[in-house]
């Protein structure tokens, strides 16, 4: 078995030193370096191409939204999971549009942290549930609750493709939307990677800002 690398990005050494504890107690992941700064985690993510970085997402110099950028848009295959100690951090929206797999805040359970690495590795997203909500109003821009027309820029989707894509957009797992569309959960993935392969995103959260995007799902209507 292949252990997961992580790099580590926060300004705080003992935040740092923590997240050292809890990740090299796993079996399968390997902290591979640390870095205090932005960018100074966007040289370390080019040199040692870690598989999951843990980007912080206010520090100095470069903070952690266009270190996020910096990294995704190089090409790299590393996948950033953003870290707040605020879960209504208002860099959410931006994190997420820069690239980041994941948003989690600092708070949060030991076992959530090394789950979503797990996750992100294996080409996954991960939220939150607690900013999911407001990360769902931020992509909001209707008031009128009546379900939206498909919109031209989501032609290359199937029927039942924008029927999972809706369900990806309420935050439901593949075996959720698996139940509620009564099919297979297999089906369910193969409907996931035709859609991030259509419109070239990286994982489900890109999914999700495309949903908003376009206007395919409104809030008001869809939780």
């Amino acid at each position: 078995m292949t252990a997961i690398r992580v790099l580590l990005v926060d300004d705080q050494p003992m935040i740092r030193t923590g997240f050292r504890l809890i990740l090299e107690a796993e079996p399968d992941i390997v902290v591979v370096g640390e870095a205090g700064d932005g960018r100074a985690g966007v040289e370390d993510a080019r040199a040692l191409q870690p598989d999951v970085v843990l980007m912080d997402i206010r520090m100095p110099h470069l903070d952690g939204v266009e270190a996020t950028r910096l990294i995704v848009g190089s090409g790299a295959a590393s996948r950033v999971i953003v870290l707040t100690t605020f879960d209504l951090d208002e860099h959410v929206h931006d994190a997420l549009r820069a690239g980041a797999s994941g948003f989690l805040v600092k708070d949060g359970p030991a076992d959530s942290l090394v789950a979503a690495i797990r996750t992100v590795a294996q080409g996954d997203a991960v939220v939150s549930p607690r900013i999911t909500r407001r990360l769902l109003d931020r992509f909001s821009r209707f008031a009128d609750p009546t379900p939206p027309a498909v919109p031209p820029t989501l032609n290359a989707l199937t029927a039942r493709e924008l029927d999972v894509l809706r369900a990806l957009s309420r935050g439901l797992s593949n075996a959720e939307i698996a139940r509620e569309l009564h099919v297979s959960e297999a089906t369910v993935k193969t409907h996931v990677a035709h859609i991030l392969d259509k419109y070239d995103l990286r994982d489900r959260v890109q999914a999700v800002i495309l949903a908003y995007d376009t206007g395919l799902v409104r809030p008001a209507a869809d939780i």
